[in-house]
């Protein structure tokens, strides 16, 4: 399949078909999501949470999201591949977002970045400026939410969905391709994709949304400390991970493992010729 670009969300947009994205943090999941057919594959700050074991995504830094990005971009070819900004990265100023931005591309091989914050419609126009596509990223914002104690369900009363919506169209005139929306009320989710001319991702956002992300990790059950309410399980991975190594641990202790099937052997001559080494005291020369 050929490799997805922005035009091609648009296209989808137009004729009513779904985009899918996932977030992925390594090679083999990137390379799994990309034969499977996914549209966009996020490096996303949950990252930090998911697989650093952090409390929070605040805590996750450039550094981090870049060697993420890297195994990443090494793995998928056909999908658009898209940098989460994480905390810090771009609040300082417009010239340090820039910089970070140019580095998903230089470094991470990333196509473009996203920006979460409905605020920031400023730094994802300076970014959009020098070439490098932005997806914005409305109603909850993550990295912050948990500084305020909670994550709440967004748009719920009128003034709070206005607001939303005006963030939303700030970002497409600041030339964002894509919005995603979290755990936001369908209604507002729907009026927003139906206002916007650019693709609106939903998580948490309903079905009206031109497309939908989860965390794959939510997908696959590998992150068992939480899963949020707006998350389909398809698959519980850690129960079979589990058994699996129970298992190993069990055949071990047991000596059912290692078998003939899975162990080397010396040759008779050789075992011959190794005891005869021994008793001479012999230490023949390496050869290369």
């Amino acid at each position: 399949m050929a490799k997805t670009r922005i035009p091609d969300l648009q296209t989808r947009k137009k004729e009513h078909k779904k985009i899918s994205m996932v977030t992925a943090y390594d090679y083999p999941t990137a390379k799994l999501a990309d034969e499977a057919g996914i549209d966009i594959i996020l490096v996303g700050d949950s990252y930090g949470m998911v697989q650093l074991g952090y409390e929070t995504t605040t805590s996750v830094t450039m550094d981090e999201m870049l060697t993420a990005a890297k195994a990443v971009s090494r793995g998928a070819k056909r999908a658009l591949l898209v940098g989460d900004m994480p905390f810090m990265s771009f609040h300082s100023s417009i010239e340090e977002a820039v910089q970070n931005a140019g580095r998903f591309v230089k470094e991470g091989g990333m196509d473009a970045v996203k920006i979460e914050g409905g605020q920031f419609s400023d730094v994802a126009h300076a970014i959009v400026r020098t070439g490098i596509p932005v997806m914005g990223h409305v109603a909850l914002s993550p990295q912050t939410a948990l500084l305020w104690g909670s994550y709440p369900v967004q748009g719920k009363d009128a003034a709070q969905a206005r607001r939303i919506l005006d963030q939303s169209m700030q970002l497409e005139s600041a030339g964002a391709f894509s919005i995603v929306l979290e755990m936001l009320t369908a209604e507002v989710a729907e009026l927003i994709t139906q206002t916007l001319s650019v693709p609106t991702i939903g998580i948490g956002a309903g079905p009206s949304c031109d497309g939908q992300v989860l965390v794959l990790h939510d997908i696959l059950g590998l992150y068992p400390n939480f899963t949020p309410k707006f998350a389909k399980q398809y698959l519980n991975l850690s129960a079979e991970i589990l058994r699996a190594l129970t298992s190993f641990k069990a055949d071990i202790e047991n000596e059912h493992f290692p078998t003939a099937e899975h162990t080397f052997h010396m040759s008779p001559d050789e075992q011959k010729r190794l005891r005869e080494l021994i008793q001479t005291g012999s230490t023949p020369e390496n050869k290369v």
